[in-house]
């Protein structure tokens, strides 16, 4: 059922997304700053961020050849994204940092997962 994605471009359009936005968090560009300032994100762990998101995007790859493993990193994504939009929420961050950062990455999991596990 979910074993492999039925669609590629998907998974590999979101890996390239993440390995993207980990290299921007190696040395937060200023927007990625804004984000993590807006959300009371403690400066101490913002390291963390690149790590995360390389293994996102790792697993996204690796899930072409390991069974389940692309399934469970889009489901990863999705929470991922659905807590950053709750932060924002909570933080009453609204503007560009929930709604293009956050809520947008959300919809672009989402998506990528129904595209490449349809059923």
């Amino acid at each position: 059922m979910f074993e492999f994605p039925d669609l590629l471009w998907p998974v590999l359009v979101l890996a390239f997304i993440q390995f993207g936005d980990a290299i921007m968090c190696i040395k937060p560009f200023q927007f990625i700053a804004d984000c993590f300032e807006g959300v009371n994100w403690p400066r101490r762990f913002w390291w963390v961020m690149s790590p995360i998101k390389f293994a996102a995007g790792a697993g996204l790859i690796l899930g072409l050849w390991v069974p389940y493993l692309t399934a469970v990193t889009c489901a990863a994504l999705v929470l991922y994204f659905l807590i950053a939009i709750g932060m924002h929420v909570a933080a009453q961050d609204f503007g560009r940092n929930l709604f293009l950062n956050a809520a947008a990455m959300f919809v672009i999991c989402v998506g990528a997962a129904v595209l490449a596990f349809p059923t």
